[in-house]
């Protein structure tokens, strides 16, 4: 036979071999399914019929082992604890979502689309195989730093609102705490070695090319953690060891001293939820644009909703730019914006010089918002806002530059002219706390009015500290029914400013802060916009 006629033969063979393998996997997994159902089901027949047994298979399984909240969590500081993420650490089985957090946030929109349209697919392959697939779409051609960026500043907020509260206390307990997991390690170590001082997390690890991944899982395969934890403790036994009552976690639970499971029923209880108070670190700053857990359910309502979103963006745009404040709030509010007002605009009391508005800063739209609410034209100014930003606002906008002596000359000249809106904290925080107030707006006028303001959203943030910002406005107003609550406070008293009080302008800054802080039942904290940028980009936040 010819060497070109062997090379011909070559690809046909290959295209069968892989065809071969599919339909294997297809087949000869639908057909274990149906009868490890079936099994199941004759199972559970016989034990209702059988009235020696008052158990289901779940319930005799889980009666192996108690309870994770029999757990004492007494003296354990110097004893080891060992558990999964999925269904103990967080109380999710699924790990979709966050894959698609994931995609999305660290890919694209297109990327999880593609995420999204594969999972009827993947009812069809077993654990490893629908493992491998979710992973490729994810992660394949993702950069290293991108990846990176989601696991900091996206997913611990997601992975915070669904810790076991039980699962989390007997962990703290301990005073070596060991994660084993089948989910890549890049996903999650960060959030457990930072949020929960983990000491070591043993994951899927995923093969990378350059600074980009594959999608492809190493040569060591996904993580089977009965195996990992014989590798990592060898003839020893960790202490501690929780899981979910199924034979996989049976398998590595057994292998410790103590075993605790966590049923799926437990999971479901409100008792089990971790409430803010007790997270292990506070959450005060988060980036990404999804507001909600993308399960298929929740992405597939969010990629319905997306074109009418654009369009609904557009319209709330135009009659803000375009129509009078009344007219433009009360359209605004039939197409679902919702703007409450608390209290009034307070007497100027001054004459030729404007009221200085010192409002908390959520978005970028707070002055637009202000000023509707206001009915009347209102000044603002800014330290970065992206030339769409300016020209799709309503309002005139004003950029400083940074350099105290020169902004304050150019606030001084804008109180002249008329009412000027600032936000001191220098940028947006989503969660319950007040950054620190920049001191300088106290220093220009006496005539300072507090406004507590404050949002909320149900499917996209409009602020991003990583992403495109130019885009924010647009995202706010994409959600279905966005939120804004103003709450005018009265004019601060002379005594409390510079001017008529003698006070210093950080006195009357912190001062200010602590009044609007009250006003929403928000923490007043130290932190600057420089430490958020830190934290969720990696540099300093100054946009040239």
């Amino acid at each position: 036979m010819t060497e070109e006629a062997v090379k011909d033969m070559v690809f046909p063979m290959v295209v069968l071999r892989l065809a071969e393998r599919l339909l294997y996997k297809l087949l000869a997994n639908s057909c274990y399914r149906t009868a490890m159902k079936l099994k199941s089901y004759s199972t559970i027949f016989f034990f209702r019929n059988n009235p020696s047994s008052n158990s289901k298979p779940s319930n005799h399984l889980s009666s192996l082992y108690p309870n994770v909240t029999k757990c004492s969590l007494h003296h354990r500081k110097s004893q080891t604890f060992v558990c999964d993420m999925q269904g103990t650490l967080l109380r999710s089985h699924s790990f979709f979502p966050y894959f698609m957090l994931l995609a999305f946030e660290g890919g694209s929109i297109f990327r999880a689309f593609l995420l999204l349209i594969s999972c009827p697919f993947l009812w069809f392959l077993d654990f490893e195989l629908k493992s491998r697939v979710i992973i490729f779409i994810t992660f394949c051609g993702l950069r290293l730093k991108d990846v990176d960026s989601v696991g900091r500043a996206v997913l611990p907020k997601f992975f915070l609102e669904n810790l076991n509260l039980h699962v989390y206390e007997a962990l703290a307990s301990a005073g070596t705490r060991i994660v084993f997991t089948s989910v890549p390690r890049v996903m999650v170590e960060g959030f457990l070695k930072e949020y929960l001082s983990v000491d070591s997390v043993k994951g899927t690890e995923l093969h990378t090319l350059g600074d980009f991944f594959t999608g492809f899982v190493s040569h060591s395969g996904l993580l089977v953690k009965h195996r990992a934890l014989k590798e990592v403790f060898g003839d020893q036994m960790p202490d501690i060891g929780v899981g979910t009552p199924t034979l996989h976690d049976h398998l590595f639970i057994s292998l410790c001293k103590e075993s605790y499971v966590v049923n799926r029923e437990d999971n479901n209880k409100m008792g089990s939820v971790m409430p803010r108070e007790k997270y292990p670190k506070p959450l005060v700053f988060h980036d990404g644009r999804l507001a909600f857990l993308p399960t298929p359910l929740a992405a597939l309502a969010m990629f319905i909703w997306l074109p009418v979103g654009i369009l609904l963006a557009i319209f709330r745009i135009f009659i803000g730019k375009c129509l009078p404040y009344k007219v433009a709030v009360f359209l605004g509010s039939l197409s679902g914006v919702n703007l409450r007002l608390k209290g009034s605009d307070p007497p100027r009391s001054e004459k030729g010089k404007g009221v200085l508005y010192v409002c908390t800063h959520r978005t970028l739209l707070d002055p637009v918002f202000l000023s509707a609410a206001l009915d009347k034209p209102l000044i603002a100014v800014t330290y970065s806002l992206s030339k769409m930003s300016e020209l799709i606002a309503p309002i005139r906008t004003v950029r400083l530059k940074r350099d105290r002596k020169r902004d304050g000359e150019t606030m001084q000249k804008l109180l002249r002219e008329g009412d000027l809106v600032v936000c001191p904290e220098g940028t947006t925080c989503r969660e319950p706390y007040l950054l620190r107030f920049s001191s300088l707006f106290a220093e220009l006028a006496d005539e300072i009015v507090p406004v507590a303001v404050d949002t909320s959203t149900a499917m996209f943030y409009g602020t991003t500290a990583s992403g495109l910002k130019w885009l924010d406005p647009i995202f706010f107003l994409m959600n279905p029914r966005p939120c804004y609550r103003i709450h005018i406070l009265g004019k601060v008293p002379r005594e409390m400013t510079c001017g008529g009080g003698g006070k210093s302008s950080v006195e009357v800054a912190n001062y200010i802060q602590k009044q609007l802080g009250e006003a929403l039942g928000f923490e007043c904290t130290n932190l600057t916009r420089r430490d958020k940028y830190l934290m969720l980009a990696g540099n300093d936040g100054i946009v040239n």
